[in-house]
């Protein structure tokens, strides 16, 4: 599974680790979050993260 960077301020959803602060059970693809996910630094959306190469 691939890592996202979030555009604005740089955090890395990692898909290994999850979200567990905010309910995202380590293991979970980016693109399985749901839509209204937000960014735990800076709280924008989903479309402000790139993909890592």
């Amino acid at each position: 599974m691939k890592k996202y960077t979030c555009e604005p301020c740089g955090y890395v959803y990692d898909p290994e680790v999850g979200d567990p602060d905010n309910g995202i059970a380590p293991g979970t693809a980016f693109e399985d979050l749901p839509d209204d996910w937000v960014c735990p630094i800076c709280g924008v959306g989903k479309e402000e993260f790139k993909e890592e190469d």
